[in-house]
């Protein structure tokens, strides 16, 4: 399982570290990102609107966004 531990970086550094992420995968696999800054969860939306990966889903518990995207076949 691919995971993310973005908790204390912030804007722009979540959404680069998910780039770099992305890009190191197979297509097909299944990245869980973990974020403490709210704005990520802006950023993630409109990147991944604009790309060919997709969110699968995205939840917050008490000051922590996850995410699980699959990386575009």
């Amino acid at each position: 399982m691919n995971q993310l531990d973005a908790r204390g970086l912030r804007c722009p550094m979540p959404l680069l570290k998910l780039k770099q992420s992305l890009h190191q995968m197979n297509a097909g696999e299944v990245l869980t990102v973990m974020t403490t800054d709210p704005i990520s969860q802006r950023d993630f939306v409109v990147f991944l609107r604009q790309s060919p990966h997709q969110l699968l889903s995205m939840h917050q518990e008490q000051d922590v966004f996850y995410f699980q995207i699959e990386k575009a076949r």
